[in-house]
């Protein structure tokens, strides 16, 4: 039998093929080297980094290395000098068996920028195999009745090798019986066979032996040898004979196991057991070809277990004479192969930043189908990132195609699907996992541009005031924020001598105390950087309000006037009335809201008498609360609490003397201090004048008319006489109203009608000291 598959077709089109495969050599740049098989170690192959323009120190840098589907440890490249050479012995035949064309197919990736060359190194066939025949010896049975030219087929003999080096002739050894025929063109559709050209006679040889000898067209050439061993057998006038002497048969494969191949049928024309026939395979077939295809003895149907080469039938006389036929078996493709898929990841992470066209994997499809069936396409995952770029027959580049993000998506699992042209369509698929390498192209960002912070002044020193915290969407190191100040000038200070901020926490820290009457706000930034190349950062502004606490005590405000010892005199005449303000208390706190809110009381008088004087309970104006008698103390002695709103209050005290004096002794004071203040002229010395002006809410020009009305009234005064012994007094009111001009010896007032302004300033006269003065007036 013989057997033919699909594959051996294909080696009609392998010029075809070649052209084609040239051509796109020619527009790709692929490398295309030849080496003899079974080369040696070291072998030289090609100059390769020079044929792909790459400079040899750039090599390692740029990390060059070579990939091959398989047995990509047969040939090496040295990094130093770039040269390809064999690295390990290249068998043809176990590489490539029978093909025409044997060749390995190199990957060369380098990196930075990421590139891809494809090399393939033809591996050229020698003349390594001779020509071997199934057996070294084979039992031919021929009656000595056969007729002349009758043929005997014979098994040829095979040749690993190619080409020229598979081109068998033969030879037979020398005898008178037999010669030997030899299809031309050793075409395997008519076997070898022996042709008797002399009758066999029994009796006077009943046995021949033989020498068959096989030469290759090697060179020098190669045989093989196998002994034919001849025995005569006697009487059985008939062979059987096949209705034909060649069959044709195709027949799909992996058909199941049983299917009928075809039924030969052979007929013999002697009768009973002599016509009796009985098919068997030929002793020549191999025991593999027998283990794939059973022969049925007595129908000579032939059913599937594997491939077919050769068929005998035999019938059952004594001795059996036998005939042959050629049964051609031609397989069919069916697509019973599904693709299959090898991946190489070549640049992976990949940088979030890489520009669409990044080589990403090498991809490798083969399908061990022919034709259609054999034919395959790839795609991706829809809606990926992604493409497949083909480069050189099933091999495929999986490319970047659109920019990456990694802070919105991460990794991707890329599936790679290949399907074949057959009916039904097979497929397989293999995954590819992307991970996109983050980089620094996001800087630390706060969750608000500018943080208001409230302190209470007089912390301790280091107390943690705020915390901030800026987060990056990078990943790693570019994610890792250190804090800093933006140092600057507070006043003639540092920034840093206020404050600090831990670089890995962020937390802000006072330095020392804050005092709110020295600083009520400080304002300044903090730095966040991520720890990337180049780094990355961002401000954020703290605006620090210190809050004041009641931490100072009112301070009393003393009047130009003191005594000995910070005394201060101040005489009241007992003329005055309910209501009048004869002083005021001031001080300042300087803390600020509540803390310097200030209220004045008095406190109780001693003994528990009654002052006929209160005080202001926010103005801290000392008034009479009734007219002044006679029987009230010349010296009124009172304390006034000044008290802050704070928690707790904090208080301070003045003690205000008040001497209480009748009319003349006031005006006389007055006088005294009028000539030692005022230096006015000295037509005016016997007009001594108490003014009392209240700071009014009006213009200027309603103050100068008002002082200008003062002095008409008190000049008549005086034409008319009304003053007297004791000089007028004149009160002017700071409300607005009706001024009046009173005619009384013991009190002389203008005033004004409507309420008195609370925040009253009185200026008083000094009169002088005698036998009735009153005791001096001291604020505290």
């Amino acid at each position: 039998m013989v057997y033919l598959s699909e594959y051996n077709r294909k080696n009609q089109q392998l010029l075809l093929l070649m052209i084609i495969l040239a051509a796109w050599q020619a527009g790709s740049g692929q490398l295309h080297y030849s080496i003899p098989e079974e080369a040696k170690h070291g072998t030289f192959v090609g100059r390769i980094a020079q044929d792909l323009g790459l400079e040899l120190a750039e090599l390692v840098p740029r990390l060059f290395r070579v990939a091959s589907k398989d047995r990509g440890d047969l040939l090496e490249v040295n990094l130093q000098n770039g040269i390809l050479f064999v690295n390990s012995r290249i068998d043809r035949e176990a590489l490539c068996g029978r093909s025409a064309e044997c060749s390995i197919h190199l990957e060369v990736i380098v990196d930075r920028p990421l590139q891809v060359f494809h090399v393939e190194v033809e591996v050229r066939d020698i003349n390594d195999n001779p020509p071997v025949f199934p057996a070294t010896q084979k039992n031919l049975f021929i009656p000595e009745s056969r007729l002349l030219d009758s043929r005997f087929p014979l098994e040829g003999a095979s040749d690993a090798d190619v080409g020229t080096n598979a081109l068998l002739t033969y030879r037979l050894s020398l005898n008178e019986h037999f010669l030997l025929d030899v299809p031309p063109n050793h075409h395997q559709l008519k076997p070898l066979g022996l042709v008797l050209r002399k009758p066999l006679d029994r009796e006077d040889a009943p046995g021949l032996h033989l020498l068959l000898t096989a030469m290759d067209g090697g060179k020098p050439e190669l045989t093989g040898t196998v002994q034919l061993l001849i025995t005569v057998l006697d009487a059985n006038d008939n062979a059987p004979v096949f209705d034909r002497s060649f069959y044709t048969v195709k027949l799909p494969e992996n058909v199941s196991s049983g299917t009928l191949v075809i039924k030969v049928n052979a007929s013999d024309l002697d009768e009973g057991v002599n016509g009796d026939i009985m098919y068997s395979f030929s002793s020549d077939v191999s025991t593999d070809i027998k283990s794939k295809f059973h022969m049925d003895a007595v129908s000579g149907e032939i059913t599937v277990i594997g491939l077919i080469d050769y068929e005998e039938a035999a019938d059952k006389g004594n001795p059996p004479m036998t005939d042959h036929c050629t049964v051609l078996v031609e397989i069919m493709d069916v697509n019973d192969n599904s693709p299959e898929l090898v991946t190489k990841s070549l640049s992976l992470p990949v940088l979030e930043n890489s520009a669409p066209g990044t080589v990403i994997a090498l991809i490798i499809v083969s399908d061990r189908d022919s034709g259609a069936n054999g034919q395959v396409t790839c795609s991706l995952t829809p809606h990926v990132p992604f493409k497949l770029v083909s480069t050189f027959k099933n091999y495929y580049l999986l490319v970047l195609d659109s920019a990456l993000d990694r802070e919105t998506k991460a990794d991707y699992k890329v599936v790679v699907t290949a399907r074949d042209g057959g009916s039904p369509s097979l497929w397989a698929s293999a995954s590819v996992s992307v991970e996109v390498a983050d980089v620094n192209d996001n800087a630390p960002a706060f969750a608000q541009p500018e943080y208001t912070v409230f302190v209470k002044e007089n912390n301790p020193p280091g107390a943690h005031i705020f915390t901030v915290s800026a987060v990056d969407a990078d990943a790693q190191e570019n994610a890792l924020v250190s804090y800093s100040l933006v140092e600057r000038r507070v006043g003639e200070r540092a920034l840093s001598s206020y404050v600090s901020v831990h670089a890995e926490s962020g937390k802000v820290y006072a330095l020392q105390p804050l005092d709110h009457e020295e600083l009520e706000l400080l304002q300044f930034q903090v730095s966040a950087q991520d720890a990337g190349v180049p780094a990355l950062g961002s401000n954020v502004t703290l605006q620090v309000f210190v809050l004041d606490e009641n931490d100072n005590v009112p301070e009393l405000l003393l009047p130009r006037t003191v005594g000995v010892g910070g005394s201060v005199n101040e005489v009241v005449p007992r003329s005055l009335g309910a209501g009048q303000v004869v002083a005021k208390v001031r001080a300042i706190d300087a803390d600020s809201g509540y803390n310097a809110w200030l209220s004045y009381e008095l406190k109780p008088a001693e003994a528990g008498m009654h002052s006929p004087f209160r005080v202001g309970l926010y103005s801290g104006e000392i008034s009479t609360t009734r007219a002044l008698e006679e029987t009230d103390a010349l010296r009124q002695r009172l304390l006034v609490l000044v008290k802050d709103h704070g928690e707790p209050a904090l208080t301070a005290t003045a003690t205000v003397l008040l001497s209480l004096v009748d009319s003349s002794q006031a005006q006389k004071a007055s006088s005294r201090v009028s000539l030692g203040a005022s230096s006015l002229d000295t037509r005016l010395v016997d007009v001594n004048v108490y003014l009392i002006i209240a700071i009014c809410a009006v213009s200027s020009l309603l103050v100068l008319m008002l002082l200008l009305y003062t002095a008409l009234c008190c000049s008549r005064a005086s034409r008319e006489g009304v003053c007297g012994p004791r000089k007028p007094v004149l009160v002017c009111s700071s409300a607005m109203g009706s001024w009046s001009y009173s005619k009384q010896r013991q009190k002389s007032v203008c005033s004004g009608e409507g309420p008195s302004k609370t925040d009253l300033m009185a200026f008083s006269p000094s009169l002088p000291q005698g036998p009735s003065s009153t005791e001096n007036v001291s604020l505290q």
